[in-house]
């Protein structure tokens, strides 16, 4: 019986915010947006592990080099590929040469008909990119003629810039590290998945709560739009002989209604949003619309969570309400907000991440649900927090211009309403500083300096020994955007013309050059060198013996060469060590091209190290243009000082994403909930202006009511922030530290949000601000 009258309070709710009219509609639509923006953004988060296992599933599908150590025999069924990756404007380019060597050839994802020489096959953004006149500096390196596009099985993603391109002799560089024969695309045997470590772990579950908390908060405030008006309504129906608990009932059917029509909007949101997530590529990660697929169980239980969480939200807001026939009591003087059980939930949260401390990579996994529940306990503190610091500071603000007179005195009266509003960026920049000072405290774990030295090179470029090294000298010196050009050969020489049980390394260059890699105190054409002393030098000194012979390009089992024999001369000379730009030393020999035998000269690989000129436009593009051209197989590497981890890469890309749409939701939520509360106060403008109140004086009273609440959420946030901040980096065993730049940068995207909203506010309280809204019907 007592379910039955549940269901036809709550029934009664929903027909009231449907058929009430237009204030009905007006507010069950405010509702509904407010939720529905909330619902589509869990939908969208909760499809993301799916769009990421798909982008995985299709990049392991196509993968094409199995870096095995047995080379396989030539046969129908195997096709020679080759990696001509590059870089355009800080854009990756994935291409690859295919020769096919038999009808039963493989034949890459996505791909319907093997490209000819001089043809390929493009990703429809490389192929767009490459026929606009942006992409005419990419032509050049790319000049292959266009005769079909990569279908979506081929690409990770709808914005990734990709080909195939037919080739013939690349069977003739199998001995080159991007050269490979093969006979199936997709993983190589015993392909494992990279295994997160503890912290990367500890990270993903620290983003996910922090961008999905926010949405949670917003949906819980959308719910109790149009407060004020529900509670006259409410005093009606005592008046008609409703009791309180059936009031209230019927109030949460009307919060029902609005929750059940977001679900609705919510999922329009969500499909337009999926198609336009192929427009968008966010640091390099694109989506197709198929990838976003969110689990049914998590759909499922977002349905039922939702409107659930809609009911009791509005039940919970009027526990304290008393609602009588003539009036709702709450419009007196509130009591005073009690702190010791808002206290309660950060001590909570503590209490559970606590134990956890030291625990990472070198001390056992984290406690997940541990985890997730002080953090989450940690951040719905400044949601109870929150409205206890506004209503005691407020109090306290008296004196000032009437603007602000008018604000605070608003406040005063509704610093519940205020606080809502305010709560869920606070929570957003809560997590997000914690998050920033987490990623700082642990980056230096993931990075690691290459020893590169910028001062003297900024690209390295490797061609094939059949080009000549003075020709690849000169043509790169005379590129556009290059100041200066250090090329020489590099090799190896063995004791044995196969299978040496001793290998040296070999560099050949002018003096000048090998001045580069070496310390020299006097050199001429024809000299030979030896450097003793390297890191992994023991046999340099024994192998040179004066009339032994070595032998360039050695060959292994398993492979072909050409091996060249060399006999060591007497009073051979020692240099010194000396770090090339990328922070290596070498040892084995050095010849200047003089002292060369001329047929060792096909076994070698000319390395060349260039300085960019940073003020000439695609300078770098330039050179890679003139790399492709020496060799279309050349390595091209863009030196840094640092590397980072790419599983730490991804993550902090995937966060960078993750926020984007949480901003977004908060902009949009804000404009919203301030679009709502000054509907309701609609007529009390209306009469301020009517009596003389200037427009700019209420314009900056408005102002005045979202920057004090915006002001105390983002210190109240930024006091939790550091808190978990510092709990989560002891947890990880690292020295607690502040990124002061992230927490104000942090604060500061978080008060330029609300600037925003606040300013699109503007023209809809202007309006408002009209006499004639004092009429009524």
């Amino acid at each position: 019986m007592k379910m039955r009258q549940w269901a036809d309070d709550l029934a009664m709710g929903v027909r009231f915010a449907f058929t009430g009219g237009r204030e009905g509609w007006v507010r069950a639509l405010l509702t509904a947006v407010g939720v529905g923006l909330g619902v589509a953004l869990l939908l969208l988060t909760t499809a993301v592990p799916s769009a990421l296992h798909r982008r995985d599933e299709r990049s392991t599908a196509r993968d094409d080099f199995t870096y095995s150590q047995k080379t396989l025999r030539k046969a129908d069924n195997t096709l020679v590929i080759a990696s001509a990756d590059t870089t355009f404007r800080s854009k990756d380019v994935r291409g690859r040469l295919l020769e096919r060597e038999g009808a039963r050839a493989p034949i890459p994802p996505g791909v319907a008909t093997f490209p000819a020489k001089g043809e390929m096959v493009a990703s429809p953004a490389l192929k767009k990119l490459l026929e606009s006149g942006s992409g005419k500096l990419l032509r050049e390196r790319i000049p292959y003629r266009i005769t079909g596009t990569i279908g979506n099985s081929g690409l990770i993603g709808p914005t990734e810039l990709s080909y195939y391109a037919g080739a013939t002799g690349l069977g003739d560089h199998l001995e080159n590290g991007r050269v490979e024969r093969i006979n199936y695309f997709g993983p190589s045997p015993g392909h494992q998945q990279n295994q997160l470590d503890p912290i990367l772990i500890l990270l993903i579950l620290i983003i996910f709560v922090v961008l999905l908390l926010p949405v949670g908060v917003f949906i819980a405030a959308a719910v109790r739009f149009g407060g004020e008006r529900r509670d006259r309504r409410l005093a009606a129906l005592r008046l008609v002989g409703a009791d309180g608990g059936m009031a209230r009932r019927i109030a949460g059917g009307e919060a029902l209604a609005g929750a059940l029509l977001g679900l609705v909007l919510g999922t329009v949101f969500f499909l337009v949003g999926r198609q336009l997530a192929a427009l968008l590529d966010v640091r390099d990660i694109s989506v197709f619309p198929s990838d976003l697929n969110p689990a049914p169980a998590l759909v499922a239980l977002v349905a039922v969570a939702v409107p659930t969480a809609a009911v009791l939200v509005t039940l919970f807001a009027l526990r304290g309400v008393v609602i009588e026939p003539l009036g709702v009591v709450r419009t007196a003087k509130p009591p005073r907000r009690r702190l010791w059980w808002r206290l309660l939930l950060p001590l909570g949260g503590l209490a559970l991440l606590y134990p956890m401390t030291g625990q990472g990579n070198h001390n056992g996994q984290f406690n997940q649900w541990m985890v997730i529940g002080g953090t989450v306990l940690l951040l719905i503190g400044v949601t109870a927090l929150l409205p206890w610091v506004v209503e005691a500071v407020v109090a306290r603000l008296n004196s000032g211009s009437v603007s602000w007179q008018l604000a605070v005195r608003r406040l005063q009266l509704s610093s519940g309403s205020a606080a809502r509003m305010v709560n869920g960026i606070a929570v957003a920049v809560a997590g997000a500083i914690a998050l920033q000072m987490l990623f700082a405290g642990v980056e230096h774990d993931y990075t690691k300096r290459t020893g590169n030295d910028l001062n003297r090179a900024q690209l390295q470029v490797m061609v094939r020994g059949d080009v000549p090294l003075s020709e690849v000298g000169r043509q790169l010196a005379r590129t556009k955007g290059v100041r200066h050009a250090s090329a020489f050969s590099q090799g190896s020489v063995g004791d044995r013309a196969k299978d040496p049980n001793t290998t040296l390394e070999v560099a050949v260059g002018s003096c000048a050059e090998l001045r580069e890699v070496s310390r020299l105190t006097s050199c001429r054409d024809g000299d030979v060198f030896r450097i003793l002393g390297g890191e992994y030098d023991s046999d340099t000194k024994k192998a040179t013996k004066p009339g032994g012979t070595l032998y360039f390009d050695p060959a292994y089992s398993g492979t072909t060469s050409h091996p060249v024999a060399w006999k060591v001369p007497s009073g051979m000379r020692t240099a010194g060590q000396h770090q090339d730009p990328t922070g290596y030393a070498r040892s084995g020999l050095l010849f200047t091209p003089g002292a060369l035998p001329e047929a060792a000269a096909a076994g070698l690989r000319q390395q060349v190290y260039l300085s960019m000129d940073e003020s000439v436009r695609d300078a770098y593009d330039y050179a890679r243009n003139t790399a492709a051209r020496l060799d279309p197989l050349a390595d091209v590497y863009t030196l840094a000082s640092s590397e980072q981890s790419l599983q730490f890469r991804s993550i902090r890309n995937g966060l960078f994403v993750g926020a984007t749409c949480v901003l977004l939701l908060i902009g949009a939520s804000l404009l919203v909930s301030q679009l709502e509360q000054l509907r309701e106060r609609k007529k009390l403008l209306s009469s301020l202006v009517a009596f003389g109140t200037r427009r700019r004086t209420l314009s900056l009273s408005v102002l005045w009511q979202t920057a004090i609440p915006i002001a105390l959420g983002l210190l109240l946030a930024s006091a939790v922030g550091l808190t978990l901040g510092a709990v989560l980096l002891r947890m990880t065993g690292e020295t607690v530290t502040v990124d002061w730049a992230s927490v104000l940068s942090m604060t500061g995207i978080g008060a330029a949000v609300v600037l925003a909203v606040t300013l699109l506010s503007l023209p809809p309280l202007l309006r408002l601000m009209r006499p004639d809204g004092l009429r009524t019907e």
